[in-house]
C-alpha cells in the first residue's frame, strides 16, 4: 500500500471512530479524578484497551496504564506515545451535558482529550498494525499536575524499558490555536518549574504600636520587590526567567500585626545551571533582608519539573508529516512557553516531540484558557488528534 493510500486509510478510520472518541472524552470529562487518585479513570482506559484486543498493564506508579501494539518485526524499533489522565481541583462552570459530576474537580487542562485521543490512536494503529514495523508503546500517565510528576514516577518504575523506545511523542490541547491547526517548536520549548515557599517570622502586636513589633508584613513587601531583581539583574536578558508570587498569607487584622507571613510562588527558567544558581540567590536575598530588619525568613524550594526540550530532528520530521496530513497552512511554529510539563522528564531521557493540538472555536464561544472553570474544546479536534498522531507514528516506525 502506498503512503498516500495509508494516509487516506488513517483519515477514514479517524473520521469513523470520532463519535466513539467523543463519547470517551465526555465520560472522562464527567468523571475527573485528581493526581495519583485516577483509579476509575485508569480502569476505564484499561477496559477500552482490552476491548480492542490489547493487554494493558495496570498499576504503574499507582494508576498508570501501559499497552503495546506490535506491528511487523516488533523488536525492530519502538515509539512511545504519552497521554496524561489527571484533572485539577477546579469547580466547573460550563453548563454542558458532560459537566463534571465530581464537585470541585475538573478536566480543565484537557487531559480527558489527551487520553481519549490516545485511545483513538490505539484503535487506528491496531487496525493497521500490518502496515508498520516495530512496536508502539501507549503510556497513560497519572499525576502530571502534581509534583514530582507522574512521568518521573513511571520512569522510576521502568516504563521506558521492555521495550526501550527510540523516541516519544506527546500531544497537548492549545486553546489559543484554532481547531484544525497544530503547532510545533524545535529545541527548548517549555520551562522548568519550582515551587517557592517563604515564611517570614517577626514579632506581632497592636497595629497602633508598630514600634513594639517586628512587622513581617512590611518585611515581606521588601522581600517580594527585591527578589524581582533576580530575574531583571542577575541573569542574561536573553535567558527567559519568571519569578511569581501568587499567595501571601498574613493573618492579622486592621489593628493587628501578625507574627509571621507565608508567601508561595513559582520560579521558571530554561537553563538548568541558572535554575539552581537562582535558588541560591532567592535563599540568600530573602534571608538577608529579613535578618537586616530584625526578622527571619525560612526558605523552602520544592524542585519541580525540568525544562522541556524537543529533539530538533524528530520535531522537524513530525512537523513535516503534520503538513502532509493536515496541509501546510494548518501547521504553525510555536514560541517558547513558560508553562511547565512533566513530559519534560521523558525529553531528558530520549528524543522527544511535544506538540500542540488546536481546540479553539470563537464562533462557538470556545475561547477559555486552560486551568479555568470554563475551559472546553471544539470536539472536532478529536478526529484530528488521533489521526495525526497515528500518521506520525506509522511514518517514524517505517523510517529506514
Amino acid at each position: 500500500m502506498t503512503s498516500e493510500k495509508i494516509k487516506v486509510q488513517i483519515q477514514t478510520l479517524a473520521k469513523q471512530i470520532a463519535p466513539e472518541i467523543v463519547k470517551h472524552r465526555r465520560h472522562l470529562h464527567a468523571h475527573p479524578e485528581l493526581s495519583f487518585k485516577e483509579f476509575n479513570t485508569a480502569r476505564y482506559i484499561a477496559d477500552v484497551l482490552r476491548n480492542m484486543g490489547l493487554e494493558p498493564e495496570e498499576g504503574i506508579a499507582g494508576t498508570g496504564v501501559v499497552a503495546l501494539i506490535r506491528g511487523k518485526n516488533p523488536d525492530k524499533k519502538c515509539t512511545a506515545l504519552r497521554a496524561d489522565i489527571d484533572a485539577l481541583p477546579i469547580t466547573e462552570e460550563n453548563e454542558v451535558s458532560y459537566k463534571s459530576t465530581n464537585q470541585g474537580i475538573m478536566h480543565a487542562c484537557g487531559h480527558d482529550v489527551h487520553s481519549s485521543s490516545l485511545l483513538g490512536v490505539a484503535y487506528i494503529l491496531n487496525e493497521i498494525k500490518d502496515q508498520f514495523e516495530g512496536t508502539v508503546k501507549l503510556i497513560f500517565q497519572p499525576g502530571e499536575e502534581k509534583a514530582p510528576g507522574g512521568a518521573s514516577k513511571m520512569i522510576e518504575e521502568g516504563v521506558l524499558n521492555n521495550p526501550r523506545p527510540q523516541h516519544i511523542l506527546g500531544q497537548h490541547v492549545m486553546p489559543y490555536i484554532p481547531v484544525g491547526k497544530v503547532g510545533f517548536k524545535e529545541g527548548v520549548y517549555m520551562a522548568s518549574a519550582d515551587e517557592i515557599y517563604l515564611t517570614v517570622k517577626g514579632k506581632g502586636g497592636h497595629g497602633a504600636m508598630p514600634d513594639k513589633t517586628v512587622d513581617p508584613i512590611v518585611i515581606t513587601s521588601h522581600i517580594i520587590v527585591a527578589l524581582q531583581q533576580i530575574v531583571s539583574r542577575k541573569v542574561d536578558p536573553k535567558l527567559p526567567s519568571v519569578l511569581t508570587f501568587g499567595k501571601i498569607q498574613g493573618l492579622g487584622a486592621t489593628n493587628i500585626i501578625p507574627s509571621e507571613v507565608k508567601i508561595d510562588g513559582t520560579f521558571r527558567t530554561l537553563n538548568e545551571k541558572w535554575r539552581f544558581e537562582a535558588h541560591e540567590h532567592i535563599r540568600k536575598m530573602a534571608s538577608g533582608i529579613a535578618e537586616s530588619m530584625g526578622a527571619t525568613c525560612e526558605v523552602d524550594i520544592l524542585k519541580g519539573y525540568p525544562f522541556l526540550e524537543n529533539d530538533e530532528e524528530l520535531t522537524d520530521k513530525s512537523k513535516q508529516l503534520a503538513k502532509d496530513y493536515l496541509g501546510e497552512g494548518n501547521v504553525i511554529d510555536l514560541d517558547i512557553w513558560m508553562a511547565a510539563e512533566d513530559f519534560a522528564y521523558y525529553s531528558q531521557e530520549m528524543d522527544a516531540c511535544f506538540y500542540r493540538l488546536g481546540t479553539r472555536n470563537e464562533s462557538k464561544g470556545i475561547v477559555s484558557g486552560v486551568h479555568t472553570p470554563t475551559f472546553d474544546i471544539d470536539e472536532e479536534a478529536l478526529e484530528i488528534g488521533p489521526g495525526l498522531m497515528a500518521w506520525i507514528t506509522l511514518n517514524l516506525l517505517n523510517e529506514k
